[in-house]
């Protein structure tokens, strides 16, 4: 059981979410009403988005600095999981839109910027599959995932900010905290959090012990 408590803490925490998500009372707000629930979901799919990709930056930054291999495995797997999870924080989000905004894709700012980072990573897995030699690929993608993530900081959190936008706490409008969000709301959202952060990083390490596995095989090690 050892190193496993944080595994365990991880179920509980997203079998709250689940469960407390749809049946948590929360309060009935003008447009939002029951779709305020999709807050336990769309947001932390981003947090965790952002944490896996901070992750990658870190292994990639470290086998620049080292020439390990063992780093680019890290921080592809740490990419791809965080991939996946921007896929489920795209697609929550546009749910959300299609009965708050009346349309799931409105050309928001937030909703451009991050496309382009999506896109950014994307063209991350083109890369590694375009190149052959592992050395050469390794460098190369370590590389570029350390300019993706400088890209995602603007993209994200401050283009968004300088225009007008949908998104709550962008271009005045108010952040939900200023909803005045009930002790029910809380109780599930800071479970979310942890929860699906944990899930990304339980993923993540499964990834990664898949990719050491056939690495050592490959160098027979």
């Amino acid at each position: 059981m050892r190193n496993w408590w944080w595994k365990i803490g991880c179920l509980l925490l997203v079998g709250y979410t689940v469960v407390g998500g749809f049946l948590m009372p929360v309060p009935r707000l003008d447009i939002l009403n029951e779709t305020i629930r999709n807050l336990y979901f769309h947001v932390p799919m981003w947090f965790t988005m952002i944490v896996l990709f901070g992750c990658a930056f870190w292994y990639s930054i470290k086998f620049l600095r080292t020439g390990n291999l063992i780093d680019d495995i890290y921080a592809v797997q740490y990419t791809n999981t965080g991939i996946f999870f921007s896929i489920l924080g795209m697609c929550t989000g546009m749910e959300w839109a299609q009965f708050t905004w009346g349309a799931a894709w409105s050309n928001d700012p937030k909703e451009l910027g991050t496309a382009m980072c999506m896109l950014i990573y994307f063209a991350y897995t083109i890369l590694r599959g375009g190149l052959k030699d592992e050395e050469k690929k390794a460098k190369i993608s370590a590389v570029y995932n350390v300019f993706a993530f400088a890209m995602m900081i603007p993209l994200i959190f401050i283009m968004p900010r300088m225009v007008d936008s949908l998104h709550p706490g962008n271009g005045g409008n108010p952040a939900f905290k200023q909803y005045d969000l009930d002790k029910y709301m809380r109780l599930v959202f800071y479970a979310a959090v942890p929860g699906w952060i944990l899930l990304g990083l339980w993923i993540s390490s499964l990834n990664i012990r898949i990719g050491l596995v056939k690495y050592k095989r490959e160098n027979d090690l």
